[in-house]
């Protein structure tokens, strides 16, 4: 009777032969638990029969014999032999009940050996890979069977009954025949054994338990022999990725935590050379032209190998054909590789196996990832897939440099020409400065500006400008040493860092090759041009020199070779350090007068011709120095224009003008104007409109009556944006535009009708020489008809005299201003007069 049951008690499949031997049929049988069958004396045998299997590291198989209940009440005598399998349990059970009355203890003995036979060929039959050995006291084979004997190289397969153990091992090594031998014995004195060998490539599992008589003697050893290999191989297969997986992790956490990238390819080499167990491991890098290679990076190498020394990509044949392919290259035998030619190098290694991988890139591929061995080695598909994972990990890391590479270019390059922008020349500037303090060379700065290149961008456009700038970059670059630096600070300025230089002699001589590879004709898709630059040149001569004080300085120079006539280098020399450091005083001051309220409003009244009264005020701010005193405006408004102070300060006047203005206005009674001069910077803001009306609404200042003064280099300037949409802005919000000093710059009427002006104003220059000029009564008479000919007010500037008022309302100008009406005062002080009926 054959059967199988499940650890929680039940039978789970029977043959027919139960229902004959017991008259209950299977599905009854199959209903209850098994215990319940079994004749009460012998439920506590079998329950511990059960449990034997059930514990681990028992042994496979245990027989015994109990008292089964048939279905008319009787109990047949069972035999049992139960073999454990995963969570079944696998059983012949053979009703004994007649032989037992009958047979005699040596036909029994005899029996059972047939019985045991028969069981054995039932169990292995059913247990694919598995064979059952039952060997006697003295280790001879009393039953040998199943696939398993097949498969070991035991000696004289076919003949083992009867024959002792000792004698089948074959090729088994001496260890693993001890190692049964002893087993086996400890089992026949009735202990429990399991053990696993390995032979010809298999791996075998052994488990043997005692059989034991009815006296409890042990009479025989019950041994189970599996092949395991296939486990073994896909735990073995399992415990390699897994270390595989966990190297892949680890390096993925030193690549995230370090951003040193060479670092990165020396332990990606490392890891690929302990985990796979191969002797040597290379990360070759790719040049830029992609036709040659280096080895950055590796594990196991001869000593001096790696190293900045390129090789044509010829010469590595290997590498060079997993990059061409994209794909794992596998080299099973170096000598007799037919997809390429081995290098001559890689052979004198001695190198047998490899294994390729490529590291891509997003754009471009970065090299290859090879691993290698001086024994034959077959790189199976997981090792394949682990290198990649590996080159991958390597892969990502390049081109987070690539793009940290960028981002740093960037924040420190000029995005036109490419050249280092200011924030890298203060930087190179400092080294050199910091070269000089600790070795005493010489530092020289030069700062080159092209003349007149607004022409360029007047005529021909920006994009004509860009194309100039980029032709001339690398000529300076040309022009000047190695060591030096050439970088462009913004326009067409650029500065020259030229350390180690021989002095004022060495800076002069740079000067002059700078000077002549601009001088050179440019031949551009914009036509053929010709240029000079304008040269300021500083060399260090302190220790307290910075690379802003530097910068400061070779900018003097290079506006005083620009102002002494262009084309030309200029030296900074004491008189324009005195002249800097004024300025740099007086901005320092400057700064801490805003901070103060050192700065203050004084106006000017601006008479109507007609009437003879006050009709507005100019705006004129003044600084009240606690130790200098009055300061005059033409001291500090140049300094602020150039160090950007001039926007907080121009914001500081309009707030005070917009609010002593309205207080006049209550005060009167009636519209009362003021103008304000606003700076070329201010007008270029686009918040610029939006501060003006949120100041005069605060103010509380009457609609209409605040006018702004613009001069005509404001509105010629090309360079900076065009102020045309500020001023258009500004005319919405209800502000009245002037023309300040008109006559002084290079305008026409016919160029200022672009622009949404209301009131012009003729400079002092003309108005001063009315009295004995003809030309300026001229000049001063078209200027006022060609005015109102366009709708604009016309303010004759800087009225000395009783005639020159008379001139001016004779010529039919609105109003004038001046010495002779009244001299600038603070607003107390002028109170009474713009009060005057």
């Amino acid at each position: 009777m054959l059967g199988t049951a499940s650890t929680n008690g039940y039978f789970t499949r029977l043959n027919p032969a139960w229902e004959q031997s017991l008259g209950w049929t299977r599905e009854e049988l199959m209903a209850a638990p098994f215990i319940s069958f079994v004749h009460p004396d012998d439920v506590e045998s079998t329950t511990e029969s059960a449990i034997g299997l059930a514990t681990p590291g028992s042994p496979p198989a245990i027989s015994f014999e109990n008292r089964y209940r048939t279905k008319d009440g009787a109990y047949r005598s069972i035999e049992w032999t139960t073999v454990a399998e995963a969570d079944v349990l696998y059983f012949v059970a053979t009703d004994v009940t007649e032989r037992r009355a009958a047979q005699t203890a040596d036909e029994e003995a005899e029996q059972l050996i047939h019985r045991s036979e028969a069981l054995h060929r039932t169990l292995t039959a059913n247990l694919p890979d598995t064979s059952v050995f039952l060997l006697d006291q003295d280790l001879r084979v009393l039953v040998a069977e199943g696939e398993a004997i097949r498969r070991l190289p035991w000696s004289d397969e076919d003949q083992f009954r009867g024959r002792k153990v000792t004698e089948l091992f074959g090729e088994i090594p001496d260890d693993v025949v001890q190692l049964s031998i002893d087993s086996y014995r400890a089992v026949l004195a009735g202990e429990r054994r399991a053990f696993e060998f390995l032979s010809a490539g298999m791996t075998m599992a052994v488990q043997a338990v005692p059989v034991r008589a009815d006296d409890g003697t042990v009479e025989s050893a019950l041994v189970v022999v599996r092949d395991v290999t296939e486990r073994t191989n896909a735990e073995q297969l399992i415990a390699r990725r897994a270390q595989q997986q966990k190297a892949v992790a680890e390096l993925g956490h030193f690549a995230l935590q370090s951003h040193d990238l060479p670092g990165l390819m020396a332990e990606a080499a490392s890891t690929a050379t302990a985990t796979l167990g191969v002797e040597g491991a290379v990360v070759f890098q790719l040049g830029e032209g992609g036709e040659s290679v280096s080895m950055v990076a590796g594990a196991g190498l001869p000593e001096g190998s790696l190293g900045p020394r390129r090789f044509p990509l010829s010469d590595s044949a290997e590498v060079g054909y997993t990059i061409s392919t994209g794909e794992p290259v596998i080299v099973e035998k170096m000598e007799t590789e037919a997809r390429f030619k081995p290098s001559l190098e890689v052979l004198e290694l001695g190198v047998v196996s490899s294994l390729s991988v490529p590291i891509e890139g997003r754009s471009r591929p970065f090299g290859v990832l090879n691993v290698h061995t001086y024994e034959p080695r077959p790189f199976s598909e997981d090792e394949v897939d682990f290198l990649t994972a590996i080159a991958t990990l390597v892969a990502v890391a390049v081109e987070r440099d690539r793009e940290e590479q960028a981002t740093r270019h960037a924040a420190l390059h000029d995005p036109l020409t490419g050249l280092p922008n200011r924030t890298l020349v203060l930087d190179r500037l400092g080294q050199a400065l910091a070269r000089r303090r600790r070795e005493g060379v010489e530092v020289s700065v030069l700062m080159l500006d092209l003349d007149r290149f607004k022409n360029i961008n007047d005529s021909l456009g920006h994009a004509a400008g860009d194309e100039v700038l980029l032709a001339v970059a690398p000529r300076l670059t040309d022009a000047v040493r190695p060591a030096d630096t050439v970088a462009r600070l913004g326009g067409d300025e650029f500065v020259v860092i030229c350390p180690d230089v021989d002095g004022t002699r060495g800076a002069t001589e740079i000067a002059k090759r700078l000077a002549s590879a601009v001088n050179r004709p440019l031949m551009l898709n914009s036509g053929e041009h010709f240029f000079t630059v304008s040269t300021g040149i500083t060399l260090a001569t302190s220790d307290e020199d910075s690379p802003d004080s530097l910068l400061r300085d070779v900018d003097a120079a290079m506006y005083r070779a620009k102002e002494r006539g262009r084309g030309r280098y200029e030296l900074f020399d004491d008189a324009m350090r005195t002249g800097v450091m004024a300025r740099v005083r007086t901005e320092t001051e400057l700064r801490r007068a805003l901070d103060r309220g050192e700065l203050t409003v004084w106006y000017q009244p601006v008479i109507d011709l007609e009437t003879g009264r006050p009709v507005s005020a100019e705006a004129l701010v003044r600084w009240e120095h606690p130790e200098r005193g009055l300061i005059a405006p033409m001291e500090f408004i140049p300094v602020a224009e150039e160090t950007g102070l001039i926007a907080e300060l121009g914001l500081h006047v309009l707030e005070q003008a917009c609010r002593q203005t309205a207080a006049w206005q209550r005060q009167l009674g009636r519209p009362l104007g003021v103008s304000v001069n606003v700076s070329g910077r201010q007008v270029s803001n686009p918040a610029f409109p939006t501060q003006v009306a949120e100041i005069v609404e605060r103010s509380g200042l009457r609609p209409g009556t605040l006018a702004l003064e613009i001069t005509e280099t404001v509105l010629m300037d090309d360079e900076a944006d065009s102020p045309t949409t500020v001023l258009g802005a500004l005319h919405e919000h209800g502000v009245t535009l002037a023309l300040d000093d008109f006559g002084t710059g290079y305008s026409s009427l016919s160029r200022l009708k672009n622009f949404p002006l209301d009131v012009l104003k003729i400079d002092r220059s003309f108005v001063s020489g009315v009295e004995t000029n003809a030309d300026d009564r001229a000049i001063v008479k078209a200027t006022i008809d060609m005015a109102h000919a366009v709708g604009l007010k016309v303010v004759g500037e800087g009225v000395e005299t009783t005639e020159q008022g008379d001139y001016l309302r004779a010529s039919g100008c609105d109003q004038a201003q001046g010495y002779l009406y009244a001299r600038p005062q603070p607003a107390q002080a002028i109170t009474e007069f713009l009060a005057a009926p």
